[in-house]
């Protein structure tokens, strides 16, 4: 990827982090970590990978993507806020009563969003669902999933991962953030769910690995995704839970809490907006 382009999509990604705060603190709640975690993913699926309209966002022969995470919405919406699915501004009323944009994804009310998640594991499943539709229908749709780390300790993302390998969803592609901390602290003491990259080969994907934040490493990652054209893949996402907040990186304490006041004005400062 050239400079100008990986500069471009650096700035996009630092405006959805700035979504993600501002989104947050508007609604004193929700879930930061997680969702700085994956801004430059998100930035380059959107900007850069998937096969979408934002002024259609039904298009029947669009990219899917499913963010199995749903807590993780603020980094969605931000996503989809800025490719022009809505109003940047409305990220504000984030969790309001009266707000499009609730606490979890909802395909009905948001424009752009293709699965209605919530509960753990169940988005694995679902993106299943519609990538084997989609290859008995013939189409060109690829389907796209982020799953948590501590999503995996769920045993229904194994069984969809049994099923996607036997079928040889080759059109389907899973990313792993891959940030090491969940809820109630390090995945590695909770329930952990390594090693991956052993896992899903005896569960007949592509394994691949990448730097969460740095667009060479991603692109390589999907690049690698679309030339496996037997099986499904896995992009193993080695990230930074909190990623481009001070106070938030590798700190659990911000897997589900918003800033106050002082806390905002330290978060826009480090992400350039003051």
């Amino acid at each position: 990827m050239d400079i100008q382009r990986k500069t471009e999509l650096a700035e996009i990604a630092r405006k959805i982090r700035v979504g993600i705060i501002d989104a947050v603190y508007s609604a004193k709640s929700g879930h930061p970590g997680g969702s700085l975690s994956i801004a430059d993913v998100l930035a380059y699926l959107y900007f850069e990978e998937m096969n979408i309209d934002p002024k259609n966002p039904g298009w029947e022969g669009r990219d899917r993507l499913v963010l199995s995470k749903g807590h993780c919405a603020p980094g969605l919406y931000s996503a989809l806020a800025q490719r022009g699915y809505f109003p940047v501004e409305d990220l504000k009323t984030f969790r309001k009563t009266s707000s499009y944009l609730q606490g979890h994804p909802d395909m009905k009310h948001t424009p752009g969003v293709d699965m209605t998640s919530g509960s753990l594991g169940q988005g694995a499943s679902t993106s299943c669902g519609m990538a084997l539709a989609n290859k008995i229908d013939g189409t060109s749709v690829r389907v796209y999933a982020i799953l948590g780390d501590g999503e995996t300790e769920e045993g229904q993302v194994w069984e969809a991962a049994m099923f996607a390998g036997n079928y040889k969803l080759s059109n389907l592609c899973w990313l792993i953030d891959f940030n090491g901390l969940q809820i109630d602290g390090p995945i590695a003491d909770v329930n952990d769910p390594s090693p991956y990259p052993e896992k899903f080969r005896a569960f007949k994907w592509n394994v691949v690995e990448c730097d969460a934040h740095d667009f060479d490493s991603i692109e390589a990652a999907y690049k690698a995704a679309r030339a496996c054209t037997d099986k499904p893949t896995v992009i193993i996402s080695h990230s930074i839970k909190g990623k481009g907040v001070s106070y938030m990186e590798n700190n659990v304490s911000w897997h589900g809490a918003a800033p106050n006041d002082e806390q905002y004005e330290q978060a826009m400062k480090d992400l350039g907006e003051r």
